[in-house]
């Protein structure tokens, strides 16, 4: 630890960030470089936010108590907890979020979502993560089964006509033209890609991006939450912005679908950056001054630019310096118990401007915590 007198913006380079030094306070350091605020490297944080993650019970967002089966706020955070994991070597979290899941591979099985809607589909990104870094074959078989039948034929009471007609045509029969899919359908498909090498999965995953971005971004970069809801809902192209970083971290250079959704990617970045608050949190309406600011697609987006920048994708003082400045911004909003505020709650689409002012602000909802983990591994990669 060290102190620092003066404040000195840095560059930041590309694959690897410099730091952005502000002034008379102390600083904690790390290996790659990066110096932060007393109490905010993404190791301590994420730390924090994982562990505090291992000692909370299942959760099921909007259903019942005890759950019936593990849901996409829970998969999203158990998924940042592993990633945090891996990328700070702590091998005692690891065992600890495996050992959350073993009671799943018996007696609690039912917990595991049946995977035909993509909420449910995404909880597959959980266990073949859990193979990537115990080799563990129970866990890619689970995995593997997911993502293969999110692409298999149509079947189940969730099935429409419309879901025989995108099967039809190579993509998902889950395909529902709403923007939340654009991470629940990639995290999966791409996590089953980086267990098995499989191309299939990740050029899935692409092609079903492309159909999203042809159809649903507006010229400015951004989404309407959906078609006749003409409202730049945060957490909803919150999913858009971590869904498309997360599927350029691993699609292959010379995928034919590569250029187009750099594109959308880098025009949605373009959009955001200019719509951040000088405060470096984004809105709960994007582009409306008048809503309140909401962590978790603050987190989102941080996520999303800091991707960028390590990955040579982004100019890096530019956003690097937002991506610094929306953690910083965005851990002021960790309470004592490790839970984030102010957290939109689960919100269906209405076309009405006062319905998302109103929506309630949750403190600890699963929603928030996950993208912290999100942003403190993508800092620390």
């Amino acid at each position: 630890m060290n102190r620092t007198i003066k404040c000195l913006i840095l560059g930041i380079g590309i694959m690897q960030m410099q730091p952005i030094i502000c002034e008379a306070q102390s600083k904690e350091g790390n290996a790659q470089g990066e110096s932060w605020p007393v109490g905010t490297s993404p190791q301590e944080v994420g730390k924090r936010i994982a562990e505090h993650f291992v000692a909370t019970p299942h959760t099921n967002f909007g259903r019942s108590t005890p759950p019936k089966v593990i849901t996409y706020p829970e998969t999203c955070t158990w998924y940042g907890a592993l990633t945090f994991a891996k990328q700070t070597n702590d091998k005692d979290l690891t065992q600890k979020l495996a050992q959350r899941f073993e009671p799943l591979l018996g007696a609690q099985d039912t917990l595991i979502p049946t995977p035909d809607h993509v909420d449910y589909t995404v909880f597959g990104s959980v266990p073949l993560e859990l193979y990537m870094q115990t080799k563990d074959k129970r866990y890619l078989k689970v995995g593997q089964r997911i993502a293969d039948k999110q692409w298999g034929p149509p079947e189940g009471p969730r099935v429409k006509p419309e879901s025989h007609e995108f099967y039809n045509k190579g993509y998902t029969w889950q395909t529902r033209m709403w923007i939340d899919d654009m991470f629940m359908i990639t995290a999966v498909q791409s996590q089953a890609y980086r267990a098995t090498g499989k191309k299939k999965y990740i050029e899935r995953a692409a092609k079903e991006m492309v159909l999203y971005l042809d159809s649903l971004q507006k010229p400015n970069g951004l989404f309407y939450h959906a078609p006749d809801v003409p409202y730049f809902w945060g957490r909803g192209d919150g999913w858009m912005a971590v869904g498309m970083a997360e599927l350029l971290r691993s699609l292959p250079k010379n995928n034919p679908n590569r250029e187009r959704i750099m594109k959308g990617y880098k025009i949605m970045m373009a959009s955001l950056l200019k719509y951040q608050a000088e405060s470096g949190m984004w809105r709960q309406l994007i582009d409306d001054e008048g809503s309140w600011a909401e962590t978790s697609c603050t987190g989102m987006f941080t996520f999303a630019m800091i991707t960028g920048v390590k990955n040579g994708w982004l100019d890096a003082a530019t956003y690097g310096a937002a991506a610094r400045k929306g953690w910083l911004a965005l851990v002021t909003y960790i309470n004592e118990n490790n839970d984030v505020r102010e957290v939109c709650e689960g919100t269906n689409k209405k076309n009405d401007r006062q319905y998302y002012i109103d929506r309630k602000r949750l403190t600890g909802d699963l929603h928030g915590q996950a993208p912290i983990l999100w942003c403190a591994t993508a800092w620390l990669r």
